[in-house]
């Protein structure tokens, strides 16, 4: 649990938190300030009442039936995990700063979203750093446009200047917290299972928005064959998360690419398991 005296930082996705932990050591103050992280994409799978048990259930349930991984960690772990996450946010003592980090993504803004829903009956000042925001104020090179897609591709260096250039930032107001809150109540009212950031909001889609986007990025491996034949599944989620401009990680390109298999658009040579066991090729 976190202590009254103590900064609280709140992450999404384990890469940002290792960053920011490396970033808060540099600057000597690892031992008051520290990190909570949601292990999680919020940008995939049911967000439906996830303010409620029912609708963290059925989150869980859905990443542990449509989501593989070497480890079983969905099977063993990620519930037990996202609801430790959850009372630790919930119970979080109102004395202590808050800092949110996120960029613009539908993953980290809805998470900031379902955190301010959570903490919208405590005092705390939270104070949200856009991270897109100030890597592009900051690190802005005029020759060559980059946009991280989440926190965690920013380095340990940066987030530090990022950091010490906005821990005096004034904290969300009334008004905007109020915002925020009733942004969660209608996107947490929706039943879809995936979201995109798309003019500065967040917009849930179909399962398959990006099917095509797959199928289309398989098609282009092929032409770089000599002859059509199976290329490993990792080459074809690689290609696909190297040219989206969503944050959605690579399990859910996995979960369909397993779904195109499925309905007969690949051929699979090995067993779909995680991503290292299995080549696809686009039934001809």
């Amino acid at each position: 649990m976190i202590n009254k005296s103590e900064v609280l930082h709140i992450v999404f996705g384990q890469s940002t938190s290792g960053s920011l932990k490396i970033s808060l050591r540099e600057l000597g103050i690892e031992n008051e300030e520290k990190v909570l992280c949601f292990s999680d994409i919020f940008s995939v799978g049911p967000i439906w009442k996830l303010h409620g048990e029912v609708g963290v259930k059925q989150r869980i349930d859905w990443f542990r039936t449509r989501f593989l991984s070497e480890e079983d960690y969905y099977e063993k772990d990620y519930g037990k995990d996202f609801i430790k996450t959850k009372d630790i946010i919930c119970h979080v003592p109102e004395e202590t700063t808050i800092f949110l980090w996120a960029g613009d993504s539908s993953h980290e803004q809805t998470g900031v979203r379902y955190v301010l829903y959570l903490l919208n009956n405590k005092r705390n000042n939270i104070i949200l750093i856009n991270t897109t925001k100030a890597y592009h104020e900051q690190f802005k090179v005029s020759n060559r446009v980059y946009s991280p897609l989440s926190t965690g591709e920013i380095p340990p260096e940066k987030l530090k200047s990022i950091y010490e250039k906005n821990k005096t930032n004034n904290p969300i107001s009334i008004e905007d917290r109020r915002k925020f809150y009733q942004e969660w109540e209608l996107i947490a009212d929706a039943q879809d299972v995936l979201r995109i950031w798309d003019n500065g909001e967040v917009h849930g889609v179909d399962e398959d928005f990006y099917d095509l986007f797959i199928i289309n990025k398989a098609r282009k491996l092929h032409n770089q064959q000599k002859n059509r034949d199976f290329m490993k599944s990792t080459r074809l989620v690689g290609e696909v998360i190297g040219h989206l401009e969503q944050y959605l990680g690579d399990e859910f390109i996995q979960y369909r690419v397993r779904h195109l298999i499925n309905n007969g658009t690949f051929d699979i040579e090995g067993v779909p398991t995680t991503m290292r066991f299995y080549s696809i090729k686009l039934r001809s």
